[in-house]
């Protein structure tokens, strides 16, 4: 979690981000759902997500994007990559595994719930292919951000810089898998 919280960094309100106002990587929309008016004026604001500490962060993702979501049912390697994708993109980090799952033969609907039919899903997905299915996910994780990209013009710096290296989106999947999936800097 702490990870995360360095890699999200601290306050930003980028135009093009459909996000909004974020700090430590909780956006104004999670504050404004989860009613964190900070500064006691009865209205969550981007003033609010300036005053975010990041200890406030690290409650936010334990509870809402970790153990809300039952992220710690999944299997153990999974986890920590499942949880930053969540942290990133929502219900979408666990219908991006669902697919996967799904696409390796073993039955499971991409509803993004992690629920028993799920667990029991992954779990036997993970059995069959312990050494590989973290590396997939990571590599679904970033198709997915190439293809949101490809989506939302806006979003495309975030999949590659314009001096053309590695976008931001795409380093931070590939510190979730084995060097030889990386892709290179061109």
């Amino acid at each position: 979690m702490r990870e995360i919280v360095a890699r999200e960094g601290g306050y930003v309100n980028d135009p093009s981000d459909p996000g909004g106002a974020t700090n430590h990587g909780v956006t104004i929309h999670t504050m404004r759902r989860l009613g964190l008016d900070l500064t006691g004026d009865g209205r969550v604001t981007s003033a609010d997500v300036r005053k975010l500490t990041q200890d406030q962060a690290l409650d936010i993702f334990v509870q809402h994007y970790f153990d809300k979501p039952r992220i710690s049912s999944l299997p153990e390697p999974l986890q920590a990559s499942v949880f930053d994708m969540y942290v990133n993109a929502g219900a979408n980090a666990v219908k991006i595994l669902q697919r996967l799952v799904a696409k390796m033969g073993f039955e499971c609907s991409s509803d993004g719930v992690i629920g028993p039919l799920t667990i029991a899903a992954v779990t036997r997905a993970f059995d069959s292919s312990p050494d590989h299915l973290s590396d997939a996910y990571a590599i679904e994780r970033r198709n997915y951000y190439f293809r949101l990209a490809d989506k939302r013009a806006a979003s495309r710096k975030y999949a590659r810089t314009w001096a053309g290296g590695k976008g931001g989106w795409i380093s931070r999947a590939e510190t979730c898998m084995a060097a030889k999936y990386h892709l290179t800097a061109q």
